[in-house]
């Protein structure tokens, strides 16, 4: 009789998961979930972007944990800083709002699509604009203005931030999972 060692059985045990992911979406489902979803379609509409891709970019910000807070500061399901939360909510003429507001899924949510959109309507795609959003618009600016990166997925490599780099390419595979899902 053939023993198997550790190796074999993980390989068997990741391709099975793998086909019950891909064959079964309510497995898939239970990793990647899509909480708010009324919501997020609804903005979605509103600032004409796809809702799976915002599920995506929420699932790697905060896995849907709207009192998520990271270590600099940033807020909620789509990780806000409070500044970014202060000017948003001017332009969005929030009435009475303070950065703590930033933990509820609703204004979260509100203020991070209006965000995306901006950046995606400044930067002119979504590769851009999600650089962006994890490195900050000038930064982004810089690395075009400059010829560091050419702002495209396939030329990701050129950026020269690697916490930026892996942000982009995590957000949109997850994006394209979710949208494989829902």
């Amino acid at each position: 009789m053939k023993s198997f060692s550790l190796a074999s059985w993980l390989l068997y045990l990741t391709i099975g998961f793998l086909v019950l992911f891909f064959l079964f979406p309510q497995v898939g489902r239970i990793y990647y979930p899509f909480q708010y979803r009324e919501e997020i379609e609804n903005l979605g509409r509103i600032y004409d972007l796809e809702p799976e891709l915002i599920a995506g970019l929420i699932h790697v910000e905060s896995k849907f944990n709207p009192a998520a807070e990271s270590r600099r500061g940033a807020r909620g399901l789509m990780q806000i800083m409070p500044a970014t939360g202060i000017w948003a909510a001017e332009a969005l003429e929030m009435p009475d709002f303070n950065s703590d507001k930033l933990f509820d899924p609703l204004i979260n949510l509100e203020i991070g699509c209006w965000y995306l959109a901006g950046l995606r309507d400044e930067f002119s795609n979504i590769t851009l604009a999600l650089a962006a959003y994890n490195a900050g618009r000038g930064n982004v600016r810089r690395w075009i203005e400059s010829g560091i990166w050419d702002g495209t997925q396939e030329n990701l490599e050129d950026i020269p931030f690697l916490e930026t780099r892996l942000y982009v390419n995590k957000v949109e595979r997850t994006w394209q999972r979710y949208r494989a899902l829902y």
